[in-house]
C-alpha cells in the first residue's frame, strides 16, 4: 500500500495567523499579540477538556479562547463582532506553499488525509474554501470519538479511519505538541518548521524528519 499522510490542518495547511488583519480594525497595533495569545489559548482548552473528558467541539475552544483574549487584552468586543472573527476563522487562507506542495505528493502517489482537531463539517468548508479539498482522500475528525491531539486514542482512531498502521504513516504538522504525540502513537512524523524561532519540546522525542514547507515533504520523505 502506498504510505499515508495526515496532515494537521490549524497551523500546519492553514494559518491561523490570517485573522491578524481583520484584528488591527479593532484591535488596532496590537493585533499580532491578540492573536498569539487566542492561538494559544485555544490550544490550552482542548488540551484541558480532553484531559477532563468533558469534551466540546474545537469550535467552542475557538470562541471560549476568544472571550478569553478579549478580557486578557482589555479589548470590549461585541457580540458581533466576536461572530465576525469566528466567521473569518472558519475561511482563513493556506499558507503559500501548501497547494503546490500537495499537489506534487498527489502525484508522487501519496495516500492523502486531512486530520484535524477541528470538526467536520467546519474543516470541509475550510478546506474547500483554502482550494485543497480535492488533494484529499478524506478528512478525519477528532470529534468523531469526542478527545483532541496528542490523545493516543486519537492517532489510533485516524489509522482505523484511513486503513492504514502506524509504521507505513506519517503526521505532518507544524505544532510539536502533534508530532509527538504522533511518534509516541508509533508513527512517523515530519515537523514543518514554518518559523526559525520555533522550538521543538525537549522531551526526549524527535521527528522522523523536519522541514520548512510543505514542498520540501516529497523529498524528504524518500529519504526516510
Amino acid at each position: 500500500m502506498a504510505t499515508t499522510l495526515a496532515f494537521d490542518v490549524y497551523g500546519t495547511l492553514i494559518d491561523t495567523h490570517g485573522i491578524v488583519a481583520a484584528l488591527e480594525g479593532l484591535v488596532g497595533e496590537r493585533a499580532k499579540a491578540f492573536s498569539n495569545s487566542w492561538r494559544d489559548k485555544q490550544l490550552e482548552y482542548s488540551f484541558r477538556k480532553g484531559l477532563m473528558q468533558n469534551y466540546e467541539n474545537f469550535a467552542v475552544c475557538t470562541s471560549q479562547a476568544l472571550n478569553y483574549t478579549c478580557a486578557l487584552y482589555g479589548a470590549d468586543l461585541n457580540e458581533e463582532q466576536k461572530t465576525e472573527l469566528m466567521e473569518i476563522y472558519r475561511v482563513l487562507p493556506p499558507f503559500d506553499d501548501v497547494i503546490e506542495g500537495l499537489k506534487r505528493l498527489k502525484k508522487a502517489g501519496y495516500r492523502l488525509f486531512a486530520f484535524s482537531n477541528g470538526a467536520g463539517e467546519a474543516l470541509e468548508k475550510l478546506l474547500n474554501n483554502a482550494g485543497v479539498r480535492d488533494q484529499f482522500l478524506g478528512v478525519v475528525s477528532v470529534d468523531d470519538i469526542k478527545s483532541f491531539k496528542p490523545n493516543p486514542a486519537v492517532y489510533s482512531h485516524f489509522l482505523r479511519k484511513s486503513g492504514s498502521t502506524g509504521g507505513e504513516a506519517w503526521l505532518i504538522s507544524s505544532n510539536p505538541f502533534d508530532v509527538i504525540g504522533a511518534i509516541s502513537a508509533g508513527m512517523k512524523s515530519a515537523w514543518v518548521r514554518r518559523s526559525p524561532d520555533a522550538i521543538f519540546d525537549p522531551w526526549g522525542f524527535e521527528p522522523t524528519i523536519t522541514v520548512s514547507s510543505i514542498i520540501d515533504l516529497e523529498r524528504s520523505i524518500c529519504q526516510n
